[in-house]
């Protein structure tokens, strides 16, 4: 089931994205999250820049996805940004699909016309998850940013959601 988050999800959502930072596929993000930061993440954000999470009956959140400012620039306010994060033993079986089309959808409803992302280079199963639902490849910035002493190319992949 997806829903949107709510400041009581914080904790379980700290611990997935610091699964992210630890393993080194998802972020260039380097330093573990700690849950106060979260909140803060959370709390600072727009109407429009939801935070949505997948969970089992019981409440353990599988997974979560966000819409993120692209750019603070006024004329950039159709575009939005996204994250998507997985809980290590639950990658793998579509649930990162599930949070996508869900939160394809909430960007419409609150007047995105475009969404962006930016993926490592090599990560290929990202990259086809996107690819999947419409995504196209717009670039690759080489070199964008450091992670344990080594540059990281970056993709760069738009949706547009309305013509």
């Amino acid at each position: 089931m997806t829903r949107i988050a709510l400041i009581g999800d914080i904790e379980q959502i700290t611990e997935i994205y610091n699964q992210g930072i630890q393993d080194r596929i998802a972020t260039l993000e380097s330093n573990l999250k700690s849950v106060a930061e979260m909140e803060n993440w959370f709390n600072i954000r727009s109407e429009r820049h939801k935070v949505i999470v997948i969970e089992n009956e019981d409440g353990y959140i599988k997974g979560w996805a966000s819409l993120n400012v692209f750019n603070p620039r006024e004329c950039y306010q159709g575009v939005a940004d996204l994250s998507i994060y997985i809980r290590r033993e639950e990658r793998g079986k579509g649930l990162g699909k599930e949070l996508l089309v869900e939160l394809m959808e909430i960007a419409k409803e609150v007047g995105f016309h475009k969404l962006v992302l930016s993926t490592f280079a090599s990560n290929y199963a990202g990259q086809n998850l996107y690819s999947s639902v419409g995504f196209i490849k717009v670039g690759t910035y080489l070199k964008q940013g450091m992670l344990d002493g080594k540059w990281i190319d970056m993709t760069i992949m738009e949706k547009f959601l309305r013509e």
